[in-house]
């Protein structure tokens, strides 16, 4: 394969890579905001699972970027080198020197640890709202893991009392037209 094609290619599988990043990028931050959860699906993924999808698209573009950067190694070379000068050595230590800063400021969020604020930890334990409700669930899998009576469930989300209590949410929800949010607010709104 002639080197030309080989780089247009490169070049459009780039641009399709940072599209793509660029999508699932702004999808994460304004549309499946933090918090979401498991809470707002697209394309029947939640924010995690795009989160994933997000991950990978940007291996491929970091790899592709590699891969264009080998390919243009020797005019890279010839770019920082310039034509030569007298004090062509300063040019050489500038180039390297900026690379380095650019490969710290980009590894620095990696190199740091996590901090976890007790407090936030502590309420997050503690508050019933916060238990993970998912429509896998029956509604007594749900009572014993919130301690919310069932009957309460039942009557708050407006739903026949003759109810299988056994059933899956996911089942219910499609039958009897509610959202998953909606249980959790019932849930979080429970005062014995």
């Amino acid at each position: 394969m002639k080197r030309s094609k080989l780089n247009f290619i490169i070049d459009i599988v780039a641009f399709i890579a940072f599209l793509l990043l660029t999508t699932t990028g702004v999808l994460l931050r304004y549309i499946l905001p933090p918090g979401s959860g498991k809470h707002s699906t697209i394309w029947n993924l939640d924010r995690h699972e795009w989160g994933g999808i997000h991950f990978w698209i940007s291996v491929t573009f970091f790899s592709i970027l590699a891969l264009h950067l080998f390919l243009h190694w020797r005019w890279i070379l010839s770019l920082v080198k310039g034509r030569p000068r007298k004090k062509e050595g300063k040019r050489s230590i500038l180039g390297v020197l900026g690379l380095i800063v650019v490969v710290f400021i980009a590894i620095t969020p990696l190199l740091t640890p996590v901090e976890i604020d007790s407090n936030k930890k502590e309420n997050h334990e503690t508050n019933v709202g916060d238990i993970e409700i998912k429509g896998s669930m029956t509604l007594n899998e749900v009572q014993s893991r919130t301690k919310v009576p069932i009957d309460y469930i039942i009557k708050k989300m407006g739903l026949p009392e003759s109810i299988s209590v056994n059933e899956k949410l996911n089942s219910l929800k499609s039958e009897y037209g509610f959202e998953m949010s909606e249980v959790r607010k019932v849930i979080a709104d429970y005062d014995d």
